[in-house]
């Protein structure tokens, strides 16, 4: 069958692979296209499709041309050539495509210098891993990122001058009377999605085409199931990978989940809060710093973690409140980000704990080999390479810099007193504050020119002008509710 089942012959990563494997690899399997897929500022996937009989070894070297200006972020149209160039160790064969298709991510070049360009968030990562290197601390640092999203049965919204709505439906929330059909009863009641077995559990069958569809893709999934919220909330598990690798993993994660729900005429979302009442999506980051094979985050510290684990979580705490601006990048996020609601807002950490922003998993880590930290505020609306190279670079401050993390927090941080709390910073509350931190606190970032002054004054002006006053200055339905009758 067209566009499903075809063998993995990549794998991003694999370094052996080499530009002429790849178009003899190609022409073997067949292919009649190349999709070139690159990441915009913000951080979605953009593509563009040759013919496979354009696919030469100097398409790895110069590249393909494209209009810099049209890209969210980038060019002014008056120096809008750019170019992007593929990466030969990401190649993989498109599930989705109708005739078959070689994908591979690209990195961007500046045409006339040849140059990375300084605002490709793939090169960001890049000049990350090549940092942590030139510090000696550490050789790799490895991201798990715990993906979590919506599967609706439908979507619909609409805002312009004079009106705005949003609905969304499944036929499996508890808000459901029968869509289509009969209701037989099954419903996930709110944030009680966590996690029960079919028929409750509608959603089971397309979860698996989502995690068969990511191993014949070459990414390995560790598990799958449905989370605490109503209404389709589900999460796949997928294996952790150095920081440039799990980025370009994490964005062909969503491809799949998008065009698999898409097969099966639903509709998923990665969108942080897209429901009131009930939990958002998050995407909580495991991480580790390695050197020689070793993991340098176990120690016979708190919870079995090394100094140098310590101080990584000191320099995460610091300056989460900059780095929010960039793990949580979206108006959106902060309806996730809820002082007393599921997602941590407190800025402590702790063993095992879920309500600390940063926890240390005890469950399969009994072993120096799995001891890592978990930071648990970011969620996927998020330009991965962005948020995992700035999540380093805090640490690696933090590292370089010894910050004590203060003493853990093991009790219930939801249940403590505003007196027991009132020495707890919390993360911002808003995109806009968040923002303003990110402008008080960026020089950790423009260490080793991994972030550039352009990069950061870019993000900032963007978001301003493009999603926070564009918000604030529009009225919400919920405004009529409240206000119509005054």
């Amino acid at each position: 069958m067209r566009g499903r089942h075809w063998a993995f012959f990549g794998g991003i990563g694999k370094k052996s692979m080499k530009a002429s494997e790849v178009i003899q690899l190609a022409k073997n399997h067949d292919c009649k296209f190349v999709d070139l897929k690159f990441i915009d500022l913000p951080g979605m996937w953009q593509h563009t499709t040759i013919p496979l009989a354009r696919i030469c070894e100097e398409l790895f070297e110069t590249g393909l041309g494209f209009d810099g200006s049209s890209v969210r972020g980038w060019q002014p149209i008056n120096a809008s050539d750019m170019a992007i160039v593929p990466d030969p160790a990401s190649a993989r064969l498109d599930p989705f495509a109708v005739f078959k298709t070689l994908s591979m991510v690209c990195d961007v070049k500046d045409p006339l210098t040849g140059q990375a360009y300084g605002r490709d968030p793939r090169y960001i990562a890049r000049k990350a891993e090549n940092h942590l290197k030139s510090v000696g601390v550490a050789d790799t640092a490895y991201f798990g990122p715990e993906s979590e999203f919506f599967i609706f049965d439908s979507v619909r919204y609409d805002a312009s001058p004079n009106g705005a709505f949003y609905e969304v439906d499944s036929d499996e929330a508890s808000w459901n009377t029968g869509r289509e059909g009969p209701n037989l009863g099954y419903k996930v009641r709110p944030q009680e999605g966590y996690f029960p077995v079919p028929p409750t559990d509608s959603l089971a069958d397309v979860r698996a085409d989502m995690m068969q569809t990511l191993i014949e893709s070459g990414i390995e999934v560790e598990v799958g199931h449905h989370e605490v919220g109503t209404a389709g909330q589900g999460e796949i598990g997928i294996k952790y990978d150095s920081l440039t690798k799990m980025a370009d993993n994490l964005l062909w994660f969503k491809y799949v989940v998008k065009n698999v729900a898409r097969r099966h005429n639903k509709t998923a979302t990665f969108m942080p809060k897209p429901l009131h009442g009930d939990n958002g999506n998050g995407m909580h980051c495991h991480q580790s710093l390695w050197l020689d094979g070793k993991n340098r985050f176990a120690g016979d510290g708190y919870a079995g973690l090394s100094d140098v684990g310590l101080w990584y979580i000191g320099g995460i705490l610091k300056h989460a409140q900059a780095l929010a601006a960039l793990t949580n990048p979206t108006t959106n996020s902060y309806k996730r980000l809820v002082k007393g609601y599921e997602a941590p807002v407190n800025l402590a950490y702790s063993s095992r704990n879920r309500s600390a922003a940063i926890r240390i998993p005890v469950a399969g880590t009994a072993s120096a080999q799995g001891r890592r930290i978990e930071v648990r505020f970011p969620d996927s609306a998020c330009n991965p390479y962005l948020a995992f190279s700035a999540l380093m670079m805090a640490g690696l401050d933090g590292i370089q810099n010894r910050i004590d993390p203060g003493d853990p927090l093991d009790k219930d941080l939801y249940s403590l007193s505003p007196q027991e709390l009132k020495d707890v910073p919390l993360l911002p509350a808003s995109l806009d504050a968040a923002l303003t931190a990110l402008e008080e606190d960026h020089d950790f970032l423009l260490k080793g020119d991994v972030f550039t002054r352009d990069l950061i004054d870019t993000w900032i002006t963007y978001k301003r002008e493009r999603e926070v006053d564009e918000i604030r200055t529009r009225p919400v339905p919920y405004e009529f509710f409240l206000y119509y009758d005054i």
